[in-house]
């Protein structure tokens, strides 16, 4: 019984995904937006403020690149790492619990529920409704995987059975002058 349903429920783990950051995405864009706008609550900070109006921005562009789904990885781990930085500074000075103020806590629950989440996306990736799955499947080589790629493990394409990698260039393989 359990082992059919995890089979059903592993059909849909790349549309949860990309649900999931859209979600998370979303909801670090207007948390951004309460920063440097004033919308949909609060007031805005003043322009330049350190460090409010700088954290601003960044949740707000980050937030708009991970919920498209564009250079999610890479986005999705800088704001990681902007909620560890939120958390360990601002935070975790107030006491240890993360829970709400009111029962004793620093109220940094959801700063550290963003820091993971985005630390998930950044090694999980976009999904399948996303811009980089887009941009995935115009490289394309057999199996979804680009030229030039190193894939191996669990991340093979099916039915790659020869045993030896694929090679894959890097982030800036496109502007590498070819060897001669």
């Amino acid at each position: 019984m359990a082992t059919n349903f995890d089979a059903r429920l592993a059909n849909y783990s790349s549309p949860l995904l990309s649900i999931f950051r859209i979600i998370f995405g979303l909801a670090f864009t207007l948390h951004g937006s309460m920063k440097l706008f004033g919308w949909p609550l609060g007031e805005s900070v003043p322009v330049g403020t350190w460090p409010f109006w700088w954290a601003g921005l960044i949740e707000f562009v980050l937030g708009i690149l991970i919920t498209v789904g564009l250079f999610t990885r890479i986005a999705a781990f800088i704001a990681s790492g902007e909620m560890a930085v939120a958390y360990l500074w601002q935070h975790l000075p107030n006491g240890f619990w993360p829970y709400d103020p009111g029962v004793g806590g620093n109220g940094g629950e959801p700063a550290l529920l963003y820091c993971f989440a985005f630390l998930a996306l950044a090694g999980l990736g976009a999904g399948t409704l996303s811009v980089d799955a887009r941009r995935r499947g115009r490289m394309g080589a057999a199996g979804g995987v680009a030229p030039n790629r190193v894939v191996t493990g669990s991340a093979a394409p099916a039915g790659y059975q020869t045993g030896q990698p694929v090679r894959r260039g890097g982030l800036l393989s496109r502007f590498r002058r070819p060897r001669y």
